[in-house]
């Protein structure tokens, strides 16, 4: 089964980093990541959204729930 993860990631300044430490961690799980800017009125916003590829149903799981204890994050899936 694949898992794609969308997430919004609000204030990025303040998460980011929090995020991309969850991201490196588990790298080797992500197939495919892909971030989104969010432009507004030719300014970077922010907030960001960020696709995560993931084949291995138990580790997406497992990466969900460590991006949902940041806060400022929204995230949504689908199942294939």
């Amino acid at each position: 089964m694949t898992t794609i993860l969308g997430l919004k990631v609000s204030n990025k300044q303040e998460n980011a980093l929090k995020v991309q430490q969850v991201l490196t961690e588990n790298g080797c799980k992500i197939k495919t990541r892909l971030g989104l800017n969010i432009v507004e009125k030719e300014e970077c916003s922010a907030s960001g959204l960020i696709l995560l590829e993931i084949t291995d149903e138990k580790e997406a799981n497992k990466i969900k729930n460590e991006l949902s204890k940041i806060n400022e994050i929204e995230i949504q899936e689908m199942k294939f």
